[in-house]
């Protein structure tokens, strides 16, 4: 059963019947700019409308961050990112056929043509594939989502939708429940793969759980390792 208690409400996705009422409420709350918390490979998210700037102020306002540090966003396929990425070069190619879907979130230079506003993000996004089949299905009918851990700031990240109702409370409308995430409290590895000038290498910007070895077989040399 959905557990009721005026902070929104916890859906176990794992039931068939919970699981279209919770996905569907889910989708009605994006739809309307409200805040879904959601299981990923890593640990739970929250989401918001990526292309609803009120949405994405909202998840900001929930986690207690500020505009400087813009969420990822979440999709459900390759073919999202030829549609959000101003260049996709042969290292983004890479590192996406290598590790996604999975725990690897992917900086890109955005189109500026996009009509969002996710913060101050100096013209990238940073795209991530989860692997949870649950959640690329919903981003299938949501569209791409703004996404980031389910946690208060300076909190540990939410590893179940329990422990991310503590923290945020009635700031969500659905909480969708899996049980466990498997990332153990660790977050993706973050990669800045935005073309530069002088044509350095890709640069680790977060560690998570694709390590950095696994990273160089695939790319060679890293940007940090020719500092």
């Amino acid at each position: 059963m959905a557990k009721l208690s005026g902070m929104g409400t916890i859906y176990n996705c794992l039931e068939t019947s919970e699981a279209l009422t919770g996905l569907r409420l889910a989708r009605q709350a994006i739809g309307r700019g409200d805040l879904v918390v959601l299981p990923t490979d890593t640990v739970y998210g929250i989401a918001a409308d990526a292309f609803n700037p009120a949405a994405v102020q909202k998840l900001l306002d929930a986690k207690g961050r500020g505009r400087q540090a813009p969420p990822p966003v979440l999709v459900p396929n390759f073919d999202t990112v030829s549609a959000l990425a101003e260049h996709i070069t042969p290292e983004i190619e890479k590192l996406a056929d290598a590790f996604w879907p999975g725990g690897l979130t992917i900086v890109v230079s955005a189109r500026p043509t996009l009509a969002w506003d996710l913060g101050e993000t100096n013209g990238t996004v940073a795209l991530r594939m989860p692997d949870h089949e649950l959640v690329r299905e919903f981003l299938t009918e949501t569209g791409p989502l703004a996404v980031s851990s389910a946690n208060l700031t300076g909190k540990p990240a939410a590893v179940t939708a329990a422990e991310a109702r503590e923290q945020l409370g009635d700031r969500i409308s659905v909480y969708l429940d899996t049980g466990e995430s498997s990332g153990s409290r660790v977050g993706s590895t973050i990669v800045d793969a935005t073309p530069t000038r002088d044509g350095k290498p890709a640069r680790i910007l977060r560690d998570g759980t694709v390590s950095r070895d696994a990273i160089r077989d695939v790319l060679g040399l890293l940007a940090e390792d020719d500092e």
